[in-house]
C-alpha cells in the first residue's frame, strides 16, 4: 500500500487485507467493505467533529445510504470515497443545523431583568395619569433628552406651548410622587 493506505492501516490498528483506499474489489460484499472502512472513516469524522458518537452516527448513516444503493456504489471507482463524502456532508449539515439552532436559541432566550424599583413603578403610574400631550413632552424632554425646540417642531406647536406642558406635567408629577404630608404645593 502507498502512504495513504499506511495511514488508514495504522488508524485501523491492523491490515485491511486486499482492500485498498481505492475501494474494494468488485466481488467484495457490503459487510466486508463496512468492516474495513467503518473505523478509519469514524476516526476521520471524529477529527472533524470532535465528538466520537457524532462521528460514528454520521459514518453509520453514510453506510446506510451506501447499502440502499450498494450495486451502484460498488460499481464506482472508489466506493470508500463516496461513503466518505456522504459522511462529511452529513457532518457539515449537522454542524450547520446546530449553529442555526444555537443562533435561534440565543435570539429567543428570555432575558431576566431585575424587577422595577418602587420609584420606577410610581413614576410610570404617575406618568400614565398625565394628559397625552404633557406626558409626551415630559418623556421627550427628560427621558429622551430632546430640547424644547425639537419637541415643539415634532409636535407642531410653539415652544411656549411645550414649556407650558412641561411646567404643568412637573407640577402634576410632583403632586403624585411627593408624600401628601410633606408636599405643601
Amino acid at each position: 500500500m502507498g502512504r495513504k493506505g499506511s495511514v488508514v492501516t495504522l488508524l485501523d490498528g491492523g491490515s485491511l487485507g486486499s482492500l485498498s483506499d481505492n475501494g474494494p474489489p468488485r466481488d467484495v460484499v457490503f459487510e466486508d467493505f463496512y468492516a474495513a472502512h467503518f473505523r478509519p472513516l469514524s476516526i476521520q469524522l471524529f477529527a472533524y467533529t470532535g465528538d466520537m458518537a457524532t462521528a460514528q452516527d454520521m459514518v453509520q448513516e453514510a453506510f446506510c445510504r451506501a447499502l440502499a444503493r450498494w450495486k451502484r456504489v460498488a460499481a464506482m471507482d472508489d466506493p470508500a470515497a463516496w461513503v466518505r463524502r456522504v459522511a462529511w456532508n452529513l457532518a457539515t449539515s449537522r454542524w450547520r443545523r446546530t449553529r442555526v439552532a444555537a443562533q435561534f436559541a440565543r435570539r429567543q432566550r428570555e432575558e431576566h431583568v431585575a424587577a422595577p424599583s418602587p420609584d420606577r413603578v410610581a413614576l410610570a403610574q404617575a406618568l400614565s395619569t398625565l394628559p397625552a400631550q404633557q406626558r409626551r413632552a415630559v418623556i421627550l424632554h427628560y427621558l429622551a433628552d430632546l430640547p424644547i425646540g425639537d419637541i415643539a417642531r415634532q409636535e407642531g406647536v410653539a415652544e411656549g406651548t411645550v414649556k407650558s406642558w412641561l411646567h404643568r406635567g412637573r407640577i402634576a408629577l410632583a403632586a403624585q410622587l411627593t408624600d401628601k404630608e410633606n408636599y405643601r404645593g
